[in-house]
């Protein structure tokens, strides 16, 4: 696969802002001309605004941007911005005495590793819009990435620090395919292409829960040594992935949501545990409408570039408010 961002697409753009003070941000994607949306939402907690309107029995068809944001239940306030900008420039759901930009939304929660009492609000989510652009946008801890971090199962003290990833491929026939997915998990990232753990619970050396030696400890062997006991124990409860997946494909509300649903997909190759009560992970879905193209062969390479987005999230972090990116802590062992 491409390495591509989810900028490929046509009509697509994408702008961030953050707070780095404060370890939090947010991260619009903007479709201007109006996408045909849709969603899946698997884990069980999330934090989401505007989303009813992507399900097929709902009136309007086409949004104009999804913001994705920290901050908890507060970061979803950016949308607001989101929605200044786009009535500024004339675009929404026409309404008779109003153009009414459609904003979905979905947050993630950072507020454990910077300041808590500051998150995106409107004006953030204003400044993300006006910093957009169809270049490929910036990967790591920047944006609704900014203050991800991955493997809680014993809390933020043996976290890693993760942020947002992007990748896009043209599939065939002009059509084109993108994602972009902040990665906030409760479970570690692996590799799909050998199971190997590339950021997750960092081991401790001593403790009530015994853990063996080496770079990670597992989550999956970790919870085995629970029983009897409830992982709400001992996690972190501040998680969630959260992502968009874009094409240039002429779909119908249907098939959209079909294809956020292949999508998500992807968090269950990369992301081990994925979809736990403890994660909120929600995936949308825009299609621009300019190339025929059949939804099982979209979503089949969606869930390919969630997986690829994942794994460059990580790849491209960088350890803030004194949790390490992975990379960092493989070059400390070296």
């Amino acid at each position: 696969m491409t390495t591509n961002s989810i900028a490929l697409v046509d009509g697509i753009r994408v702008g961030h802002a953050q707070d780095n003070d404060a370890i939090t941000g947010c991260t619009v994607v903007l479709c201007e001309d109006g996408a045909v949306g849709g969603i899946d939402q698997r884990g069980g907690a999330p934090g989401t605004r505007e989303t009813d309107a992507l399900h097929p029995v709902h009136l309007v068809e086409k949004v104009h941007a999804v913001m994705l944001a920290g901050g908890s239940a507060f970061g979803l306030d950016a949308a607001s911005g989101a929605m200044r900008y786009l009535e500024e420039k004339g675009v929404g759901f026409n309404v008779g005495v109003a153009r009414v930009p459609i904003v979905p939304s979905a947050i993630l929660f950072d507020l454990g590793i910077g300041d808590a009492k500051r998150r995106p609000d409107a004006e953030m989510g204003y400044q993300a819009c006006l910093n957009a652009s169809d270049a490929p946008p910036a990967e790591g801890s920047v944006g609704a990435g900014t203050g991800a971090t991955v493997g809680k199962i014993l809390g933020m003290g043996q976290a890693t620090k993760a942020g947002i990833g992007s990748a896009g491929a043209e599939i065939g026939g002009g059509v084109q395919v993108g994602a972009l997915i902040a990665v906030n998990a409760f479970g570690d990232v692996i590799d799909p292409a050998n199971g190997a753990i590339l950021a997750g619970v960092r081991p401790l050396a001593k403790g009530p829960i015994k853990l063996g030696s080496g770079q990670w400890a597992d989550t999956l062997e970790l919870m085995k040594g629970l029983a009897g006991r409830t992982v709400m124990d001992l996690a972190q409860r501040g998680n969630t992935v959260i992502g968009v997946v874009a094409t240039n494909a002429k779909f119908n509300k249907e098939e959209s949501n079909k294809l956020a649903r292949m999508a998500m997909n992807g968090l269950a190759r990369t992301i081990r545990p994925a979809n736990t009560m403890l994660d909120g992970d929600t995936i949308f879905a825009l299609a621009t409408g300019k190339k025929k193209a059949d939804v099982n062969i979209v979503g089949a390479f969606a869930a390919e570039l969630v997986a690829e987005a994942v794994l460059r999230a990580v790849r491209q972090a960088s350890g803030m408010g004194g949790i390490p990116a992975a990379h960092e802590i493989s070059e400390s062992a070296a």
